[in-house]
């Protein structure tokens, strides 16, 4: 047995506190909460603020000798400090057409098929694609039975959001949704979290086909921005939205390279990555719980679509 589940054996009222823990997180006032923290998140505050941000970067060990700016007066609001850039080159992008790049720092949640569509969340707990993407059976069906990445984004982490590989961007979707916490205990005893909570789905041709990458809201996270659009949420109005962006050839077209700057969180949160089937391998050294570092090896193109106008039209056809 493993230590970690020895360690609950021998102390019970470790598992009873966390199933408080989890009772509690049903009835927290969550958009209230995460109002409260965007509200004061903006706010210059001048010496509260630099009491916040010294003792956020305490309380998580947060390395500011890899920052872009490494002393915390460089930062007038908490939102400045935690969005914060690295220096150059201090996450290296792995080289190769044909290879894949973490597109996050954090770790691992879970990896692996997609078994037909259903997506392992935890240990016992499965989500659908269809749920996932709001409903849209179509682009559901392309990627059925491929393969997925969840990338937990924990306190202390980058959290700026990079490309995997090459992409133009054919579609955003804002889904509305809870706002419950993704850390390692809500996903293992929240049923369906991802598919529950606020997520702003990014759908992107790509030389494999199709690739989604999704960016998870969650409590405490109070905005969500891509670098085409600034921020997507706020406001939240409870409808979906759709935009849709031009092909490669026209105006306005949206194309970014591999290991560019797509979004970030503004506190927080999870990426979810989908691929088609038998058209990527993940690096078989990622497992459920590895820590990643963005620019990294993902893993690799398996198979370059010679079908991306097929792959466009259902996109287009129901997005």
């Amino acid at each position: 047995m493993c230590p970690f589940c020895l360690f609950y054996r021998s102390r019970p009222e470790v598992a009873i506190l966390d199933k408080l823990k989890i009772k509690l997180h049903y009835l927290l006032p969550k958009l209230w909460l995460t109002q409260l923290a965007g509200w004061f998140a903006n706010k210059k505050a001048g010496a509260i603020t630099q009491f916040a941000i010294k003792t956020f970067a305490k309380t998580y060990k947060v390395d500011m000798n890899e920052a872009k700016e490494s002393q915390f007066h460089s930062y007038s609001t908490f939102n400045d400090f935690f969005i914060r850039a690295l220096k150059e080159n201090a996450r290296p992008i792995v080289e190769g057409d044909e290879i894949l790049a973490l597109p996050a720092d954090g770790a691992v949640s879970q990896l692996g098929l997609i078994q037909d569509d259903l997506i392992l969340q935890a240990k016992g707990h499965h989500y659908t694609l269809e749920a996932l993407l709001a409903g849209n059976f179509m682009l559901a069906d392309l990627f059925r039975n491929g393969q997925f990445i969840t990338t937990y984004l924990s306190p202390r982490d980058y959290h700026r959001v990079h490309m995997p590989c090459d992409g133009l961007l054919k579609e955003m979707i804002y889904v509305p949704g809870s706002l419950f916490s993704v850390n390692p205990l809500t996903a293992a005893n929240v049923p369906n979290l991802f598919a529950r909570n606020e997520r702003i789905i990014c759908v992107f041709e790509t030389a494999f086909g199709p690739m989604v990458q999704i960016l998870v809201g969650a409590t405490i996270v109070g905005s969500i921005e891509t670098v085409w659009s600034g921020m997507v949420t706020p406001p939240r109005e409870g409808i979906i939205k759709r935009w849709s962006y031009p092909q490669a050839d026209k105006s306005g077209a949206i194309f970014l390279k591999k290991g560019e700057e797509m979004g970030l969180f503004k506190l927080g949160s999870t990426v979810i990555n989908l691929f088609p089937e038998n058209s990527v391998q993940f690096n078989k050294d990622l497992i459920s719980g590895s820590v990643t570092l963005m620019g990294e090896q993902l893993g690799s193109i398996i198979n370059v679509s010679n079908n991306n106008n097929g792959n466009n039209d259902a996109i287009s056809d129901n997005t």
